[in-house]
């Protein structure tokens, strides 16, 4: 019942939290030296003061900032996110169509980041100081430094342009239609029409954006778990493991792992999060209709409602993953006690 009253208080306390974001984003939004009528507006109507005015009547800039704020969180209680000025559609709608190609990619990217980053971390552990250990932490080490978008320029050039071994951009071939929209995530939704080859292509095209994407938080998982490993192997308990005859294996997998894992669960939440946020750069290479380039388009059109809304979803998923990441430590670690 503890972690069940620590829930609820966490939720209420993101309610208000999501209220306060809201006013920071639309005050941001705002301040920024830009016009929606002039980035909207082709420069002919723009001489047409009547056309003018019934633009900004129609968006509500005609009213104070308050009154603006004021409506807007008004209908957003009401569950209404407002009306796109580029698109001319429901916010939630374009959301909703644009949110799962990059909760798709995250999803491939943090798995990646997860397999191969702790893997990674646990070998270099336990090779500390070795060759393997000095490669490893190469690895984790250009996974850090290296700019995803730049990666993804190289990775597009050797293994579409020059192996021809990758799909190009976008989420399926050209020649393959879309699936039928159930949930709008592909690999699923092909799955559900019993499409064998289509999911195999959406999966291939995930690929090579899910690793760009994947890298850096592969790295830092990598290097979390191999120092929060040692951290923990040099310990008593462990010390006391080895002293009863325990095999290592059973010694890092029933007594170390679990322990050193806390570290680990903070970096892949927090990294799940940056995925959840859609990088632009790497969309736009990938030609990708995720939820960066739909945030890049509209802070090119200065469309409030949509940059408001985007801002809110990001902000979701990172108190969202907060929670679920404060639960898990309860899991993993039975002395953590919810109050």
């Amino acid at each position: 019942m503890d972690i069940l009253r620590y829930i609820i208080r966490r939720l209420i306390f993101i309610f208000f939290l999501m209220i306060g974001i809201s006013l920071m984003v639309f005050l941001i939004a705002n301040a920024l030296p830009s016009d929606p009528v002039v980035a909207n507006l082709s420069q002919r109507n723009l001489d047409n003061e009547e056309m003018v005015a019934a633009f900004r009547a129609k968006w509500g800039l005609d009213q104070p900032l308050y009154k603006q704020y004021l409506t807007y969180l008004g209908n957003l209680l009401q569950g209404d996110m407002g009306l796109s000025i580029r698109t001319s559609r429901p916010v939630f709608d374009d959301l909703k169509q644009y949110y799962p190609a990059t909760v798709e990619l995250a999803f491939i990217g943090i798995a990646f980041a997860v397999i191969f980053g702790m893997l990674f971390g646990v070998i270099s552990a336990i090779k500390r100081n070795t060759a393997i250990d000095q490669i490893l932490r190469g690895i984790s080490v250009f996974g850090v430094s290296v700019p995803a978008f730049w990666l993804a320029l190289i990775m597009l050039f050797i293994f579409y342009l020059g192996l021809g071994i990758a799909p190009g951009p976008g989420r399926i071939s050209p020649y393959l239609s879309a699936p039928v929209h159930v949930t709008g995530f592909f690999l699923i939704d092909s799955l559900l029409m019993g499409n064998w080859p289509l999911f195999a292509d959406a999966l291939k095209h995930l690929i090579l954006p899910g690793v760009c994407l994947g890298l850096f938080t592969m790295g830092l998982i990598t290097r979390t778990t191999r120092s929060s490993l040692l951290e923990v192997l040099s310990m008593d308990f462990t010390r006391t493991a080895r002293a009863k005859g325990l095999r290592e294996r059973s010694v890092i997998t029933k007594h170390a792992l679990g322990n050193a894992l806390i570290p680990v669960i903070t970096v892949i939440g927090v990294g799940f999060g940056n995925l959840l946020g859609g990088m632009v750069l790497v969309e736009t290479i990938f030609a990708w209709p995720g939820i960066g380039q739909y945030a890049f388009k509209s802070t090119q059109y200065m469309d409030f409602p949509s940059i408001v809304g985007v801002s809110l979803l990001i902000a979701l998923n990172y108190v969202l993953i907060n929670l679920i990441i404060d639960v898990l430590y309860g899991v993993l670690d039975p002395r953590v006690r919810y109050r």
